[in-house]
């Protein structure tokens, strides 16, 4: 089965750093471009970071970029996210999700267009 599983999520006080991970199985993870996005509540899911297939080519949401950091493991079929300086309007569910097709990405914002999720991993930030 395709399956990407997150996880290290928490309740963090402001300031601090969380790493989220997303474990990928069942497909090919060097073909795909990656994502992660998060769900506040009483508010849709947002995009929040992308990667491609190596690494080499990165991007975040305004409100995050600076203090996250997307990165791969393609050895490992591993996904995270390095997020510091945390702030409470950072607390929501993040899923990981994959691009929809190997190889080639585009609208890396919208969420149609990735077809693999992982369940989410709560991220709470609060004092």
């Amino acid at each position: 089965d395709v399956q990407l599983q997150a996880s290290g999520g928490g309740l963090v006080q402001p300031g601090e750093s969380l790493r989220l991970s997303c474990a990928a199985s069942g497909f090919s993870f060097t073909d795909y471009d990656m994502s992660w996005f998060r769900e506040a509540p009483g508010k849709g899911r947002e995009w929040v970071s992308y990667i491609n297939v190596d690494g080499t080519s990165t991007s975040y949401a305004d409100s995050v970029n600076g203090r996250f950091t997307i990165s791969r493991n393609n050895a490992k079929g591993v996904l995270y996210l390095q997020m510091n300086n945390l702030k409470p309007e950072d607390t929501a569910v993040y899923f990981c999700a994959r691009y929809r097709q190997p190889l080639i990405a585009a609208q890396i914002t919208s969420l149609d267009q990735y077809n693999v999720w992982g369940q989410g991993t709560q991220v709470t930030v609060s004092s």
